[in-house]
């Protein structure tokens, strides 16, 4: 049966909303592709570390809005809202734009979080801005945006092997290997983006950025 949430899911975009005028929101986006045939592709590592992060903060809820599955929460003293746009990865930005408007998030307070097939396998980066590199869920921020200057999560999934073009590399699941590494590096995901909310982006490049390897 189809979710009942959903069949509001393209309906037209919202509103402004004037709710909000001094609570500070960030915005964290985990990019992907909606569907049950996606979940375990390279190209949903964004979705799946939110989905962590979520689970980690105990928020629940989730509702649709902005053509995105939203779940909402408060940590400390700031509000945050978690998105994973359901527009496909090439219209990402139609989401995540629209929730920034409705919500009136400056770009300061976005995080995105996204595959990068130029980072090997166990490598993450923050960056506070930069290009799309290829990625077409960034690609579709920046143009719908209009800038360039928000920060990014970059997960390395590696590039593909021998000839592989690297469109069909992303949508293929990880292997069982890198699978078993995922809640690792899904960890540290969770502690850069904590430190980016408590200390800034600067504090959190400075910690995080780099191999995440297994504890032992």
């Amino acid at each position: 049966m189809i979710d009942k949430d959903l069949f509001n899911l393209f309906k037209k975009p919202d509103s402004i909303d004037n709710s909000f005028p001094s609570e500070k929101i960030f915005l964290i986006g985990g990019l992907g592709n909606p569907g049950k045939e996606y979940i375990g592709n390279r190209h949903n590592v964004g979705f799946m570390a939110t989905d962590h992060i979520i689970s980690k903060l105990n928020f629940s809820g989730k509702k649709i809005k902005s053509k995105s599955i939203i779940v909402e929460g408060r940590y400390n003293n700031l509000k945050i809202i978690f998105s994973k746009p359901q527009t496909f990865m090439n219209l990402s930005g139609d989401s995540i734009v629209s929730l920034m408007r409705f919500y009136k998030i400056p770009n300061n307070q976005i995080l995105i979080i996204h595959d990068d097939i130029d980072l090997p396998f166990g490598v993450i980066r923050l960056r506070p801005s930069g290009g799309a590199g290829g990625q077409k869920g960034l690609s579709s921020i920046i143009n719908r945006l209009g800038t360039k200057e928000f920060a990014r999560l970059r997960v390395g999934v590696g590039r593909p092997p021998g000839n592989m073009d690297p469109a069909d590399y992303v949508l293929k699941d990880f292997n069982k290997i890198e699978r078993e590494e995922l809640p690792f590096i899904f960890e540290t995901v969770f502690k850069m983006v904590i430190t980016f909310l408590d200390s800034g982006l600067e504090t959190a490049m400075n910690l995080y950025n780099g191999n995440v390897t297994k504890e032992e």
